[in-house]
């Protein structure tokens, strides 16, 4: 999905408060997280790079009671996908 901030997907299929906006910079993908219930959230975390987020993927470890699973959230398939769709539509 495209609008006038950039590409997105919705990281939680049940929940359309939150976006993951991708782009293609220098080559790599990056992510940026958007809420509509936390409008601060997009200005105090920027762009992600997918590298730092490989390193983030290492070190979650849900026995330790962490909730928010970075590999589910910033998903570089469905990322390539949108990026992909985005660029045949225009």
């Amino acid at each position: 999905m495209k609008d006038k901030t950039g590409v997105y997907y919705y990281p939680y299929a049940n929940n359309k408060q939150v976006r993951m906006y991708v782009r293609n910079a220098d080559n790599t993908i990056e992510f940026r997280l958007w809420s509509s219930t936390d409008p601060d959230l997009w200005n105090s975390h920027g762009w992600i790079p997918y590298e730092a987020i490989q390193e983030a993927i290492k070190m979650y470890d849900p026995s330790k009671g962490g909730s928010f699973d970075p590999s589910y959230v910033y998903d570089l398939s469905i990322a390539k996908s949108v990026l992909k769709s985005a660029d045949n539509v225009g």
